[in-house]
């Protein structure tokens, strides 16, 4: 794949910040290194079939000055977050890190240990569990804590315990409360959509290295391996909830609504410890996840932390998250907590209070300025979140996506939009004219928009993607953000090579398992191709044999409605089967045995008929 060389206003950027922020402060390296045991002797973590779920070497090019093609500031970030292995907090305090996108966590208490957030891949989770054994000896699972409802904080559970281990009473499995409804329903409602936005996110397609991926500022990427789940055995529904397992005590807070609809936060007496989940991180998080998600509340996520502050800052010693490495000594775990919880509460009021004065979510974007303590912070950079995509979903989270001028109440799509302009402009031809002269000038952002106009108004146009390509690229070089960077280069590779679809898949088949009958029914409600089926009308009584639950479902105006009650000799159709047959027979399974029948099996292939596949594959920077 053609790359270009970084241009000189790249070049003159990076030597600006180079010369505007701090890099002579060398304090995050000292924490990132402190209490290194060991690593992986091979750094390569494969599945059982031998291919490559992870591969912390494809990073090792990450040293040194950072290249032109790189922002300075991201790539000290990387550097920092490439590093892996296994780590000591405390003593009887240990974190496996550089092994996927997020950090596993392992306290050590009297006969056992308590696994903190298993990463997203059975076999990296497998991996890290190993690493700390052949480092602190033999010790079983005592408990597994889910700090929050994302996939990168559960989906490795399997590879740390069994459900055996959790029936049989060995192993208790915390979470917060609402966990499953929320994990499980991230991964299946817009989960295709989520997905296919996620490989561009994490650049998942894209070659590692200085011209390609160089981390996602958070965690470096996303592991490939087999996503699990299990349903925890305990639910943590309170402020001040105390529990204690294999000898260690743990005071639990509520966080709900902040970086995850289902988080908590909590702390170890024992070790003088506080784990801040994912909301105190060193960079700025995500308000709203451009992989896409419910908007957050950073106002409800500022008083979180403050709460954290005033009910463990006197005591702890040490924070340990999510992500990242941790912070040590009283005063700077104050320090720490007392900026991340000013980095969230500004932002929301301070677009809160432009909006106020007519803004909107762009304008707010473009004007804000962060207080001198907290630019000069490295712990809010945005490598992950950016002040100016956190602003616009600020105000769209109160506002909506209508900015209240008319003139754009009711825009053109897209494609008759660009086609429109491009008409407007004088042809294809004179839009790539034009784009070539703002990029000659160094202004990226002019020539992507004309150039995303031309791809939309002509795809095939050979001299638009090629230029939108070395735009997007130059855009990305510049990107202090590792997922904007990601999202810059994703488009231009395929600009030049063509969609490479969904690389990652997190709707595992044991995630799905956990849907309950409500969240399935909604699941195929969603599929209803609506205009195919205005004219249908369809009741199926559906009884499932393991639950000893029954729904009826009616199909009208395009809309599939459930309720649950016992079956009726008047349906057409009565289903009886288990939840794993119909898990199957949503996914377009009809045949297999399982289901037993009575009435009119018509009635079901005219539902199955009207049922939409989700597109792994849809196109975003072309039309």
């Amino acid at each position: 794949m053609h790359q270009r060389e970084p241009e000189a206003s790249i070049r003159d950027a990076q030597a600006r910040v180079l010369a505007s922020l701090p890099f002579d402060d060398v304090d995050d390296f000292a924490a990132s290194d402190r209490g290194f045991i060991g690593t992986l002797d091979d750094p390569q973590i494969r599945n059982s079939a031998g291919d490559v779920v992870w591969d912390a070497s494809t990073y090792d090019f990450i040293d040194g000055d950072a290249p032109d093609s790189v922002n300075p500031s991201l790539w000290r970030q990387s550097k920092l977050v490439a590093k892996h292995g296994l780590f000591e907090v405390v003593e009887g305090l240990y974190q496996v890190r550089g092994l996927d996108l997020s950090v596993m966590s392992f306290v050590e208490g009297d006969t056992g240990v308590i696994v903190i957030d298993p990463l997203i891949s059975k076999e990296t989770a497998t991996a890290a569990v190993e690493l700390y054994r052949r480092h602190r000896g033999d010790r079983p699972v005592t408990a597994v804590i889910f700090t929050h409802s994302h996939i990168d904080h559960f989906g490795g559970v399997l590879g740390v315990i069994s459900l055996d281990d959790v029936t049989a009473g060995r192993v208790e499995v915390l979470a917060p409360e609402g966990f499953l409804e929320h994990s499980v329903a991230e991964n299946v409602y817009a989960g295709v959509a989520m997905g296919r936005r996620a490989g561009y996110m994490y650049g998942a397609a894209l070659a590692r290295g200085p011209r390609g991926a160089v981390g996602a500022g958070l965690g470096q990427t996303t592991s490939t391996g087999e996503a699990t789940i299990l349903p925890p055995s305990l639910e943590i529904t309170t402020t001040g909830e105390k529990h204690t397992f294999d000898g260690v005590e743990f005071e639990f807070q509520m966080a709900p609504g902040t970086e995850a609809p289902s988080e908590m936060h909590f702390y170890i007496p024992r070790y003088r410890a506080l784990c801040m989940a994912e909301n105190a991180t060193h960079t700025l998080h995500n308000v709203l996840t451009l992989r896409g998600a419910v908007v957050r509340d950073p106002h409800v996520w500022s008083r979180y932390l403050t709460e954290a502050i005033e009910r463990f800052g006197g005591e702890a010693e040490v924070i340990f998250t999510s992500h990242h490495w941790p912070t040590w000594g009283n005063a700077e775990v104050n320090r720490f907590l007392g900026i991340q919880r000013d980095l969230y509460g500004y932002l929301h009021d301070q677009t809160l209070r432009l909006l106020n004065q007519g803004y909107n979510g762009a304008e707010i974007a473009e004007m804000i300025q962060m207080p001198p303590a907290l630019e000069a912070s490295w712990s809010t950079r945005g490598y992950y979140g950016s002040v100016s995509h956190n602003v616009k979903a600020i105000y769209q989270r109160y506002m909506g996506w209508f900015d209240g001028n008319p003139a754009r109440l009711w825009p053109h799509p897209p494609k008759p939009l660009a086609e429109r302009y491009v008409a407007a402009i004088g042809g294809v031809d004179r839009v790539v004219e034009l784009a070539q002269g703002a990029f000659d000038t160094g202004d990226y952002r002019w020539a992507a928009t004309l150039l995303d106009h031309a791809v939309f108004a002509d795809e095939e146009h050979a001299a638009a993607r090629t230029l939108y390509a070395d735009t997007l690229e130059q855009l990305a070089y510049g990107a202090e953000n590792g997922t904007w960077r990601n999202f810059f280069l994703s488009g231009a590779t395929e600009l030049r090579e063509g969609n490479f679809g969904t690389p990652t898949q997190t709707n595992a088949p044991l995630i799905l398992a956990q849907l309950t009958p409500e969240q399935l029914f909604d699941a195929v409600a969603i599929r209803v191709n609506g205009p195919k089926a205005w004219d249908l009308s369809l009741d199926i009584d559906v009884t499932l044999s393991d639950l000893g639950r029954s729904f009826h479902l009616s199909l009208r105006n395009g809309v599939l409605v459930y309720v649950e009650r016992e079956p009726a000799a008047s349906t057409p159709l009565g289903l009886t089967l288990t939840k794993p047959r119909l898990i199957r027979l949503a996914g377009g399974d009809i045949e297999s045995q399982g289901i037993e029948v009575r009435g009119d099996i018509a009635v079901l292939h005219q539902l199955l008929t009207v049922l939409d596949q989700g597109d792994p594959n849809f196109a975003i920077v072309t039309p």
